[in-house]
């Protein structure tokens, strides 16, 4: 029987875990495997296409408040897609799309 307090322990490094972005090129990916432009990013977090993009690349990363809203929609893109989940090398990762930019 595991010990329960190991059990909680674990519990407690895993909800830490919860404010962890994945890397740049996996949430391009996520962003791809569901059809979704940049925009339709943006739109949904609430910044401009221009940051989504930057969030993409690595340049950025997302600050709170927008930062908890891009983690969980994340979140559920790799419920939806998990091989897209997945770090790719192979993939192509735009970094701007032209349409749906500005």
């Amino acid at each position: 029987m595991p010990d329960p307090d190991r059990l909680r322990q674990v519990d407690a490094l895993l909800d830490g875990l919860d404010d962890v972005l994945p890397p740049p090129r996996v949430r391009a990916q996520l962003r791809l495997a569901a059809g979704l432009t940049q925009k339709d990013i943006a739109e949904a977090v609430g910044v401009k296409r221009v940051a989504v993009a930057r969030w993409e690349s690595g340049q950025t990363h997302p600050r709170r408040p927008h930062r908890e809203v891009y983690i969980h929609l994340l979140q559920r893109l790799a419920e939806r897609f998990p091989e897209a989940a997945e770090l790719n090398e192979d993939m192509p990762t735009p970094a701007s799309e032209s349409r749906g930019s500005g």
